[in-house]
C-alpha cells in the first residue's frame, strides 16, 4: 500500500467538522491508500460517524478505538502501529485537504527522491475550499538534501507535522513516535523526527485547510496547557540528548527549548491565563535556569527574540516578583485601553446614527 492517513478523533461530531474532514479524505485522487481513524474515547457522536464511514467505504476507512483518552499523541501512535502504507500522513479531524493533496505530495516525492514532503496551509473559519489566509509552513531554504545547516533550521522551525507526509521506513527504523497524554505533542516530535530524514521537499501550494473555531486548542490558555508545553519541550530535550544530537545541534536545540519551554509559555500565560500565580512564574524561571543557565547568550535567542521580550525576560531572571507585577500591570493597562477604545467607538457610532 502506498499511503496511510492517520486521523486522531476526539469529540468532533458537532457542526459537521468530522464529516467534512472525512469527506475530503475519501475523495482523494490517489487510489492506493488507507484512512486509519482513531477514536480517542470520544463522548459525542464521533464513534457513530466513524462507523458509518467504515461501512460505506470498507476498502478505505479503518476505525480503531481507545477506551481511555490518550490525547492526539496516543491516537497517532495507535495509528502508526496499524499503518501499512509506504508513506504516512496525519490530519487533524477538524481540518481538511484538497482532493489532490496526497497525489501532489506523493508526486513531489517521486520526482525528487525525498523522504519527507510538505506544503503550505490555509487558515479558514468556515467549511470551504476557497483559499483563505495562506501560511507558509517551512521555507524553500529548508528543502533539498538535508545537511547540518538545514537540519539545524528544522529543529528550530520544524513546521506542522499534519502538513507533511513521511516515509514509514524512516519512522520504523528509528523508533519514532509521539508523547502521549499531553497537548503539543508535535512540539517534541517535530524537531526530533526531522533529524532522521535526509531529503525534504515542498509543494508550493496551500493544499491543507486549518479550521479556526472557538473550541480549537490554540484559543484558550490554562496552566494545564502551559505545563503540557513545558513537558513537550523537556521530552524533546531528553530525546535529543539520548539520541546523541545535543552536542551536534546544541545552539539550535537550546534555542528551541528556550522558546517552547519558557518564552512562549511565559508570555502566553501572563497574557491569557485568567488565574495567574507568581509561584508558576517562579517555577518556570527556575526550570529554564536549571536547563540552560546561559540561554540569553544563545545567538538565535538574540536574533529572533524581540527586544521588548528580551528586556522582560532579563527582568524575570533578576527578580520573579518584579517581572510578575510589572508585566501584569502592563497587561491590565493594555486590556483597559482596549475596553476604553471599544466603549468610545460605540458612543461615537451612537452620535452619528
Amino acid at each position: 500500500m502506498k499511503l496511510s492517513v492517520i486521523v486522531p478523533v476526539y469529540n468532533m461530531a458537532a457542526e459537521g467538522k468530522l464529516n467534512f474532514c472525512l469527506d475530503s479524505l475519501v475523495n482523494q485522487t490517489v487510489t492506493d491508500y488507507e484512512i486509519i481513524a482513531v477514536d480517542d474515547a470520544s463522548t459525542d457522536d464521533s464513534p457513530k460517524i466513524l462507523r458509518e464511514y467504515a461501512a460505506k467505504y470498507p476498502d478505505k476507512v479503518r476505525v480503531l478505538t481507545h477506551e481511555v483518552n490518550k490525547r492526539q499523541g496516543g491516537a497517532k501512535n495507535t495509528g502508526l502501529r496499524a499503518a501499512a502504507g509506504e508513506w504516512i500522513g496525519f490530519i487533524d479531524s477538524d481540518d481538511w485537504v484538497t482532493p489532490d493533496y496526497y497525489e501532489k505530495l506523493l508526486g513531489r516525492a517521486r520526482e525528487t527522491g525525498a523522504d519527507m514532503v510538505g506544503c503550505d496551509y490555509n487558515l479558514v473559519d468556515s467549511h470551504t475550499f476557497e483559499v483563505g489566509k495562506v501560511v507558509q509552513n517551512n521555507s524553500s531554504k529548508q528543502t533539498g538534501v538535508l545537511d547540518r545547516e538545514k537540519h539545524g533550521s528544522l529543529i528550530m522551525r520544524s513546521g506542522s507535522m499534519v502538513i507533511k507526509i513521511y516515509k514509514r521506513q524512516v519512522i520504523e527504523e528509528n523508533h519514532l513516535d509521539f508523547p502521549e497524554g499531553i497537548f503539543y505533542e508535535d512540539n517534541c516530535a517535530g524537531p526530533v523526527w526531522s533529524l532522521y530524514f535526509t531529503h525534504f521537499e515542498r509543494v508550493e501550494e496551500p493544499l491543507y485547510y486549518y479550521y479556526q473555531h472557538s473550541s480549537s486548542t490554540v484559543h484558550y490558555i490554562s496552566e494545564e496547557k502551559c505545563r503540557d508545553r513545558m513537558a513537550a519541550a523537556e521530552l524533546m530535550l531528553r530525546q535529543c540528548r539520548e539520541r546523541g544530537f545535543l552536542e551536534t545541534y546544541y545552539p539550535e536545540i537550546q534555542y528551541r527549548f528556550t522558546e517552547l519551554y519558557y518564552a512562549i509559555t511565559l508570555f502566553s500565560y501572563m497574557l491569557g491565563c485568567p488565574r495567574r500565580k507568581l509561584s508558576f512564574v517562579k517555577e518556570l524561571g527556575r526550570g529554564m535556569r536549571e536547563a540552560f543557565p546561559d540561554f540569553q547568550d544563545n545567538p538565535y535567542y538574540r536574533q529572533y527574540t524581540d527586544d521588548e521580550e528580551q528586556r522582560m525576560i532579563a527582568l524575570q531572571m533578576r527578580s520573579d516578583a518584579k517581572f510578575y507585577y510589572y508585566y501584569g500591570l502592563k497587561v491590565w493597562v493594555r486590556k483597559w485601553k482596549k475596553r476604553l477604545r471599544a466603549r468610545t467607538g460605540r458612543k461615537g457610532g451612537e452620535r452619528h446614527a
